[in-house]
């Protein structure tokens, strides 16, 4: 085997390793220097990761941005007078936040199958316009009836975007490069947070217009904003590197080539024997009960935000202001968290972390009167749960070798999740006002319990790193041909190493 052929076979999968295994961590720096002259060097190769950065990110956090905006400004409908409009008493609004879930978790698994076997520039686009159209017809509802009717088909439609993106990102990126880009893809739902409150506040003084209450303006014209956008998709966005035009023969090639050292010649089939692979790997519903112990909590504030602001003493205007500065401290975490957890090559230890920071906002929330706390609080929940969704996301796509078990693997985990969000609506309730004791300390248990499965998952994998790095040779070490008899094993095969 030529010297060009077993650089080929090294690349920065080493960093799944566990840092205080040093033989392993010698291994990742020699391949790091090996893998520069097996393809672009280091300057080169950043450059081209900022040419597709510009031309992927900034519309994907665009396309999220609407759909968060989309599935939570009932929230802020809320404070326009959706409520007495529509003639809702009780849980009524509980029940219209809770419904939309069931159905955009169902939509899930098949959407990133069929986005596997289609094209992503025509898949997603689509389904955005369908949600947008969805969106405008909320603001025209009559009856409770109409709007929860409504909400089951916004469901459907949207519940195709985050896990169809999240795996989409996989297929540019390699492992560690993904989390910041999915830190930066999913900040968008900080945007759409923060930005959600201040659009509320200009739009609910259409009210009146057209016959129609500011509340319904709200869903018709961010509903329109949408589907222009969804239009646009359908020529902006692109498929796979090997079709992208933004990028040169040579550059192609290079993103090619390092995507397949990232993959380690696992298969890329789309075989149901890998969906089926997905389904029985007990980490992954580890990561889905992590998963849904964050959603829950991220969609009771994402939701309830308004609310409780306005529990503090606000009127209804100021409340949607004041639910702006939360928003844009999280966003700066989100990011942060992001870029740090690739550059260590951990996921673990900041999903901890972050976990912390949000049990200790709850905490106060729960316990003290001071109102100023209680803002307080505020930045440390949106600043501790916001980040753990990409963290989270990044670190079981981390660890399913495969692409087609990937999307399945990742569907599953945001799916499950998202069931949270059908519980979340209920967790606030309007007769524990002001204060949402128990509420809040219910998100702090479901919290808690990321926390600990976070914990047992960041030991397992450490030990489990170290049992292959002792019992199997070197992955510097390997042949091409060894390793492609193992590729159908996916993260099982003994070349493989876990992100910590």
């Amino acid at each position: 085997m030529s010297t060009k052929e077993k650089i080929s076979l090294v690349d920065d999968d080493h960093n799944d390793a566990s840092s205080a295994d040093k033989h392993t961590s010698d291994v990742e720096k020699t391949a790091h220097l090996e893998v520069e002259h097996a393809g672009f060097d280091l300057p080169t190769t950043k450059k081209l990761l900022r040419k597709m950065d510009v031309h992927l990110l900034p519309f994907l956090a665009l396309l999220y941005l609407l759909s968060f905006l989309d599935r939570t400004n009932i929230g802020n409908a809320r404070l326009a007078g959706l409520e007495l409009d529509l003639g809702m008493t009780g849980l009524d609004y509980s029940t219209a936040v809770s419904v939309f879930f069931p159905f955009y978790v169902a939509a899930e698994i098949p959407s990133n199958i069929a986005m596997k076997r289609f094209r992503p520039s025509i898949w997603i686009p689509s389904i955005m316009v369908v949600w947008g159209i969805m969106t405008i017809l909320l603001g025209i509802v009559h009856n409770f009836a109409g709007l929860i009717a409504v909400r089951c088909a916004l469901g459907l439609a949207e519940g195709g975007l985050f896990p169809g993106i999240t795996y989409y990102i996989t297929m540019w990126y390699r492992r560690h490069e993904c989390g910041l880009r999915m830190a930066i893809f999913f900040s968008a739902a900080t945007a759409a947070g923060a930005f959600g409150g201040l659009l509320a506040r200009g739009i609910v003084e259409m009210e009146g217009l057209g016959g129609l209450g500011g509340w319904a303006w709200i869903f018709i014209l961010e509903g329109i904003v949408t589907f222009l956008i969804a239009v646009w998709a359908y020529f902006a966005m692109y498929d796979y590197p090997d079709t992208a035009k933004f990028l040169n023969t040579e550059e192609r090639t290079e993103v090619l080539r390092r995507l397949e050292h990232d993959r380690s010649v696992l298969s890329d089939e789309f075989n149901t024997k890998f969906m089926w692979d997905a389904f029985k790997d007990w980490k992954i519903y580890v990561h889905m009960f992590i998963t849904i112990g964050i959603y829950i909590p991220l969609y009771s504030i994402s939701v309830f935000l308004p609310t409780i602001v306005r529990g503090l003493g606000y009127t209804n205007n100021t409340a949607q202001l004041m639910t702006v500065p939360p928003y844009v401290v999280a966003c700066v975490f989100t990011i942060a968290g992001g870029w740090f957890a690739d550059k260590q090559g951990q996921r673990g230890v900041f999903m901890i972390f972050f976990c912390i920071l949000a049990i200790v906002g709850f905490a106060v929330l729960s316990s003290v009167d001071s109102l100023g706390a209680k803002y307080f609080a505020c930045f440390l929940v949106t600043s501790g749960i916001y980040p753990n969704v990409p963290q989270g996301v990044a670190w079981n796509g981390n660890n399913i070798g495969g692409s087609l078990k990937r999307g399945v693997g990742i569907a599953m985990h945001v799916g499950f999740g998202n069931l949270g969000g059908a519980a979340a609506a209920f967790v606030i309730r309007p007769a524990e006002a002001p204060h949402y004791r128990s509420g809040h300390l219910i998100l702090m248990s479901t919290t808690a319990m990321s926390c600990v499965l976070s914990i047992f998952m960041t030991i397992y994998l450490r030990r489990e790193n170290a049992r292959r790095n002792a019992t199997h040779k070197p992955i510097s070490e390997y042949t091409y041909s060894e390793m492609e008899q193992e590729k159908d094993n996916g993260d099982s095969a003994t070349f493989f190493r876990y992100t910590v």
